[in-house]
């Protein structure tokens, strides 16, 4: 093979690697500290327009005691579901409670994509 045909080789797989490196980009870190505690969910639902949580309560958590941190990376989203007041009655709810933002609420256009962040945990058993 003629040397100019292998270094014109080289240089086409140095600029096709290289060019990924500028598209594939991790999720920038967030340096900013979040407020409250990360909350472990029990579950999750993601419709066309709403975020649904089912979260633990000892009887008295309200949404106004959660806060959804919503994360624009690429294309798509993260939320990631803080809790801001402890629930400290003493009647726990089995199923945990369920708690709703909408999408309008979020800042999200209807359909966006969007993934959860925060660990589930399993109603605890009786």
């Amino acid at each position: 093979m003629a040397p100019t045909r292998v270094f014109t080789l080289i240089v086409a797989a140095a600029l096709a690697t290289s060019g990924c490196a500028l598209f594939q980009r991790e999720a920038p870190m967030r340096t900013v500290a979040m407020p409250g505690q990360l909350e472990p969910i029990h579950a999750a639902a993601i419709t066309r327009d709403l975020a649904v949580f089912w979260v633990s309560s000892n009887g008295c958590t309200e949404k106004d005691d959660l806060t959804a941190i919503v994360d624009r990376v690429g294309d798509g989203s993260t939320i990631t579901l803080r809790r801001l007041q402890q629930d400290a009655c003493k009647t726990p709810v089995v199923d945990g409670v369920e708690v709703i933002w909408s999408f309008e609420e979020l800042g999200l256009a209807p359909g966006s994509r969007v993934s959860v962040n925060n660990p589930y945990q399993l109603p605890p058993t009786t």
